[in-house]
């Protein structure tokens, strides 16, 4: 399995809530509501999206690695109204290792409702049964609280804190590291 076998057309995956999906140009003015805010930013490694601009430019560079067939996001699509309420994606894949990571981020207003764990169980599952990974990680500051329960409810088990292991923006930032593997999720199904 590589990479390109997935992210050469990237598959729409559904649940009760949520479409998995492409982004699109249409779908910039939905990320940049999220994108803008201040809040959101704080747990991420990217910057406050300051004009539409900046929301134009991460969308160009995730259209061209569709593109390319290199791993991007899905775009989280909240089916009650249509619109695109976050992103959630592999953010590496070593196929040799059979091993990845996933991120995520969700537009506020639907924080606290499950839907990141219900996006992140998904995508856990198509890891596991479609890339053939073993091993599934994720990771937050550890001031994100919120973060960290998703991934518990998302069935990973916290492996640890990587002490000052990330400078973003500016600052050495102490990570939590969670995981699963596929014979853990295996018991899950």
């Amino acid at each position: 399995m590589q990479i390109e076998d997935i992210y050469g057309e990237l598959p729409i995956l559904e649940t009760d809530r949520l479409v998995l999906r492409k982004l699109s140009l249409e779908d910039l003015e939905d990320i940049y509501s999220y994108g803008s805010n201040q809040e959101v930013s704080k747990y991420v490694t990217w910057d406050t999206h300051l004009s539409s601009a900046d929301t134009k430019q991460f969308l160009d560079f995730v259209l061209q690695q569709y593109e390319n067939k290199k791993i991007a996001p899905w775009g989280i699509q909240y089916k009650e109204n249509g619109r695109l309420i976050g992103t959630i994606d592999f953010v590496w894949w070593k196929p040799a290792h059979k091993s990845a990571e996933i991120g995520y981020v969700l537009a506020p207003q639907y924080w606290g409702k499950s839907i990141a764990t219900e996006a992140a169980k998904t995508i856990i599952k198509f890891g596991f049964t479609n890339m053939d990974l073993v091993r599934i990680q994720a990771q937050c500051f550890v001031d994100n609280k919120a973060s960290a329960r998703v991934m518990e409810k998302a069935g990973m088990s916290f492996e640890g804190v990587l002490r000052k292991s990330m400078l973003v923006k500016g600052s050495h930032q102490d990570i939590m590291m969670y995981s699963v593997l596929k014979e853990e999720f295996s018991a899950w199904l």
